[in-house]
């Protein structure tokens, strides 16, 4: 959505202030609905922090104790519902803002 992001793009602070249907808001170039905003998306990567430096796509490390949450929700700012945005959670935590993606395609035949 370029450099700024807004309620009336993605689920966030100022919007209705609880998650949302996916496809309410606008899909992103690559046709994903809601990426930014609605909930934090708990995601199979082991956090870490970043090491300096310029990286494209990086891959974090084989095991750790908290996975990689991106993507903000329905209750932070739109600098948070950034996909570079992400925090550590642990596989046993809950929270009403958590949640994952599911993406699904055709099977080739």
């Amino acid at each position: 959505f370029g450099d700024s992001l807004t309620s009336d793009q993605a689920n966030i602070r100022g919007g209705p202030g609880e998650t949302t249907d996916v496809g309410k808001y606008p899909a992103n170039p690559w046709g994903f609905h809601d990426m930014h905003g609605n909930v934090w998306e708990w995601t199979a990567d082991w956090y870490e922090e970043y090491t300096s430096g310029a990286v494209s796509d990086p891959v974090g490390p084989a095991d750790g104790s908290g996975r990689v949450e991106r993507g903000g929700s329905w209750n932070i700012t739109a600098h948070f519902a950034r996909s570079a945005s992400r925090l550590g959670g642990g596989p046993a935590g809950s929270s009403l803002d958590l949640g994952f993606r599911l993406s699904l395609r055709p099977a080739s035949k």
